[in-house]
């Protein structure tokens, strides 16, 4: 049975500075949980409405109903588990060959995808700006369905960053070139801006080359596409020449 005081801290964990205090975040249903185990990532304990499905060493995993469940989860269809693990360590590895770089996104989903494309294409870091939405939002966590535990996703100053990488940086603009015949640098940062206003102008004065997606239908009425969608394309094209 869950302490009135326990559901207080889990339920306080979708706020960052809640998440902050008390050093935790929460991973939600089996099927990501499972994946936490081979990770970096330590878990508190798990609370679970059939811990008999849940096999694992050395973690608590603790018996609770479903109307607990409820109260614990931020999902509006319950899963079967709650995991409740550290907040890691931020440790920036050097700059990758590949990289993503966040400046100002503020949707969970999106971010919570852009982290799942990455690991779909192989790209093991993501440079975010301060005010990127918190990787441990779990909205995020949620969305990234278990990748976040593959990619590591850094918050820094971009001006600062953008300045000293030896990487390209490389951004999205309507005058760009066309990203079905640009070619693709051997060290690159791919900068995405925020949903709404895009790249800040302190970022937009870092990029050393600019890239579109060309519009092929007649519409004119959808004036952008969906800063996640849009990743999804630019890094299916990016990648279409590998060997």
């Amino acid at each position: 049975m869950l302490t009135a005081h326990t559901i207080k801290i889990l339920q306080s964990l979708d706020k960052k500075k809640f998440r902050q205090k008390y050093n935790l975040f929460l991973v939600e249903g089996n099927k990501i949980i499972s994946e936490l185990p081979q990770s970096n990532f330590k878990v508190k304990e798990i609370f679970s409405t059939d811990p008999q499905k849940l096999d694992r060493t050395n973690i608590p995993v603790i018996g609770i109903t479903e109307n607990e469940l409820k109260k614990i989860s931020f999902l509006k269809t319950p899963k079967d588990s709650v995991a409740v693990c550290y907040l890691p360590k931020e440790a920036r590895n050097d700059d990758k060959d590949v990289q993503l770089v966040l400046d100002g996104l503020q949707d969970p989903g999106n971010l919570g995808t852009i982290i799942r494309l990455a690991d779909w294409f192989g790209i093991e870091q993501i440079i975010c700006s301060e005010d990127t939405v918190d990787v441990y939002n779990p909205k995020v966590i949620q969305a990234t369905m278990g990748s976040f535990t593959r990619v590591n996703v850094v918050y820094t100053n971009l001006v600062d960053y953008l300045s000293k990488t030896e990487n390209i940086n490389v951004g999205t603009d309507m005058e760009g070139e066309n990203i079905y015949t640009f070619e693709r640098p051997e060290k690159i940062n791919l900068i995405l801006g925020n949903e709404g206003n895009g790249m800040r102008p302190e970022t937009e004065k870092l990029l050393q080359k600019c890239i579109t997606i060309p519009r092929f239908g007649k519409s004119q009425s959808t004036e952008s596409l969906n800063v996640s969608m849009a990743a999804g394309i630019i890094l299916g094209q990016l990648f279409s020449r590998c060997k």
